[in-house]
């Protein structure tokens, strides 16, 4: 008999993560170490755990979780999207309403605005000298 697993994708700014969610006991990996050592703050252990919070599901599977890319937030944004969309695949149209009034569903496309040419940064100028 094969063993149950969901996949989901997530992505957020520039990170992307793959989650695997196994039938178990609510352990958390990613890239093969624990939530509380990949991620030191508190805040990022909120963000990842929410999707499973809001469906009461966080102990009844365990988490397997590859991201790349981006910096910490981005990759707890990314790891959260990644989770509601691996639970749909578990119970879409039980789940389904629970995530989407959340907003865990929808992908932030809010990325990074690129830096203008003649100018210090994306939206920045230098300082106007009349004389």
């Amino acid at each position: 008999m094969a063993l149950a697993q969901y996949y989901g994708t997530g992505r957020r700014k520039r990170s992307v993560a793959r989650v695997y969610l196994r039938p178990g006991k609510g352990n958390i990996q990613i890239n093969k170490k624990s939530l509380e050592d990949y991620f030191g703050d508190q805040a990022q252990h909120y963000l990842v755990r929410q999707p499973l919070d809001a469906t009461n599901t966080l102990s009844h599977y365990d988490m397997y979780v590859t991201v790349t890319g981006g910096g910490i937030t981005g990759q707890a944004g990314a790891i959260r999207h990644g989770v509601s969309r691996a639970l749909l695949e578990v119970n879409a149209e039980e789940f389904r309403p629970l995530l989407k009034k959340a907003g865990f569903l929808t992908r932030d496309a809010r990325e990074v605005e690129r830096k203008k040419y003649g100018q210090p940064g994306a939206r920045k100028r230098f300082q106007y000298s009349k004389r």
